[in-house]
């Protein structure tokens, strides 16, 4: 046997964790589209050692990162918020889509970049920027997320404007956009 052909039928052989297979892959095996299977709130998911962390994705080009991440979220992983006026938001939790980028973009990085309150002190906002790391290039964008100082359901005001303007920096980049164009329709 050559030189390294023991080495490639092994890695051939070595199956693919379940949270390491994008959304596209999924389909193009089975030959029709499929939704994503990520772990519900409740599956503790990261215990032990059942779970290989995700490895295909990283170093791919970013164009097909932001491909993935541009795709329509499943309804199932969207929640709705109604506001005192009686509006319903539709929006993904944080925790969802920091699962979704590490399956699709496990190189990425986000920092919160500043954190000012109002002058008369009864707001808060946040700033956050969140970058792809691509084998080809890399890309960032910023967002913010404000939240009113007496508002402390759901945990305090800091990190409510934190998750937002994380999904927001991450709408940026295409994942969960189509929730902001729903309302237009």
């Amino acid at each position: 046997m050559a030189p390294g052909a023991l080495a490639r039928l092994l890695l051939r052989r070595t199956p693919t964790p379940r949270l390491a297979r994008p959304f596209a892959a999924k389909a193009r095996a089975s030959g029709r589209p499929q939704e994503p299977e990520l772990p519900s709130e409740d599956d503790n998911d990261f215990a032990g050692d059942e779970v290989a962390p995700p490895t295909e994705g990283i170093s791919k080009p970013l164009a097909e990162v932001l491909k993935e991440l541009g795709k329509r979220v499943p309804d199932a992983l969207v929640k709705t918020r109604v506001e005192d006026d009686g509006f319903a938001i539709k929006y993904i939790p944080w925790h969802i889509v920091n699962k979704i980028l590490n399956l699709h973009a496990p190189e990425w990085s986000g920092e919160v970049r500043s954190i000012v309150y109002s002058s008369d002190g009864k707001s808060v906002s946040v700033v956050y920027r969140l970058t792809l790391h691509g084998i080809d290039a890399e890309i960032y964008r910023e967002a913010t997320g404000t939240a009113s100082v007496d508002d402390t359901s759901y945990g305090d005001p800091v990190q409510k404007a934190e998750a937002m303007a994380f999904r927001r920096a991450c709408a940026r980049l295409g994942l969960g956009l189509h929730l902001y164009h729903e309302d237009m329709s």
